[in-house]
């Protein structure tokens, strides 16, 4: 069974907050070194104007709410979100009296190339790198035009970092690539090895049927003179089950040319023999025998189903029963099996973990959906609020067999 798995607790924070925090660390970072720490002779600066004098608080405020406009914005609008963090940098530079763009006040564009580029399209993180790299070279180049004096290899160090941290970014981005593919790619194969597992079912299940039509109309031969009316009813159920037989198999034709492809089990197995859902009850004695409880429950009136019907019922509670056994770690679940007036519902239900996987069995998520999908089923698999897991499917039973 498969539910979401929570986040990790660093990657819950949203990249507006990790800016905002960047911020604050490089402004304390700014105070604490106008403190004699333990071990030194002498504080590393002398207080910058930003904190006593009336017009450097005001720089340090309007600069402080940029940074936060900037972060605010980083999700809908990278770029314009980057300039107001990189404006802000520079407006709270300014009252330090340095000749470069320190690290500790570029940290917060230099945060924003990462996500930037770790979220966003190449060609927008692309322009986003030029954007960070290019203020440190034209803020060298206007103070080297003006003749003041410049920290040149300490923008060459905070130039270096915001590549780093772009690559960074971009090396996430390519690793979420990939992940997505892979994972659409073990989807459809999924769903096409599922169909296989379906086809030979219903070889098999046509198969049986024509056997039975095979020894009915033998047997209506042998007696057809001596005993009409044996071979009559002999007949009627060549007719029945041959009916039976074409309208599951057009159901099931037509859903699978519907699609363009078809999904999880190995394909060179051989298929079982044809079971339904008059074997639920030795399944949940041969699952009770190994650890886990299962109690099956009926509503309505049983009564026969289209093979394609009943065999793809069976299959859902099987593959739900085997989940419950592997993952959920419980030693008990429930089963329901309701037939209804047009339809039958099935669920499984238990009071385990609530998480698991859809991959790990030979059928899953992607193959019960697949299954139900195929008979215009609806289908649902989720974790229960009161904690556990529920598979429900409702498969719908055709006009001429209700």
């Amino acid at each position: 069974m498969h539910a979401t798995t929570p986040l990790p607790l660093l990657k819950r924070v949203p990249p507006g907050a990790w800016i905002v925090l960047a911020w604050c660390a490089s402004t304390l970072f700014t105070l604490l070194t106008t403190f004699r720490l333990p071990g030194e002779m002498e504080p590393g600066h002398w207080a910058p104007v930003q904190l006593y004098r009336w017009d450097g608080l005001l720089f340090l405020v309007a600069s402080t709410a940029m940074a936060l406009h900037g972060a605010r914005l980083l999700l809908r609008r990278p770029l314009r979100a980057l300039t107001w963090l990189i404006l802000a940098s520079i407006a709270e530079t300014t009252t330090l009296g340095v000749g470069e763009l320190p690290m500790a006040q570029y940290l917060a564009p230099i945060l924003a190339l990462y996500f930037i580029a770790a979220a966003w399209p190449r060609r927008t993180a692309g322009i986003a790198l030029a954007m960070g790299v290019g203020t440190l070279v034209a803020y060298i180049a206007v103070r080297l035009l003006r003749g003041w004096g410049v920290g040149m290899s300490a923008e060459v160090a905070v130039a270096l970092v915001s590549v780093i941290s772009w690559l960074l970014g971009h090396s996430a981005h390519q690793a979420r690539v990939h992940a997505e593919r892979l994972s659409a790619r073990t989807a459809a194969q999924a769903v096409t090895t599922e169909r296989l597992r379906i086809a030979r079912e219903m070889h098999d299940t046509v198969a049986h049927s024509i056997g039975i039509i095979a020894l009915q109309a033998g047997a209506a031969t042998r007696v057809a003179t001596t005993q009409p009316e044996a071979a009559r009813e002999a007949m009627r159920a060549v007719e029945t089950t041959g009916r039976e037989t074409l309208a599951g198999l057009r159901r099931m034709l037509v859903a699978l040319r519907a699609a363009d492809a078809g999904h999880q089990d190995d394909p060179g197995t051989a298929a079982g023999p044809v079971s339904g859902l008059d074997d639920v009850d030795g399944l949940a004695a041969t699952t009770t025998a190994a650890g886990v409880r299962v109690e099956v429950r009926r509503r309505g009136r049983p009564r026969p189903l289209p093979p394609d019907i009943d065999l793809s019922a069976f299959r859902i509670i099987q593959e739900s029963v085997t989940n419950v056994v592997r993952h959920s770690g419980t030693h008990a679940c429930r089963v329901t099996v309701d037939y209804g007036e047009d339809d039958i519902r099935l669920e499984v239900t238990d009071d385990g973990r609530g998480r698991g996987t859809s991959t790990d069995t030979g059928f899953g998520l992607a193959g019960m959906r697949e299954r139900v999908a195929l008979l215009h089923g609806e289908f649902h698999a989720a974790p229960r609020p009161e904690g556990g897991f529920r598979v429900a499917a409702r498969l719908p039973v055709p006009v001429g067999v209700r």
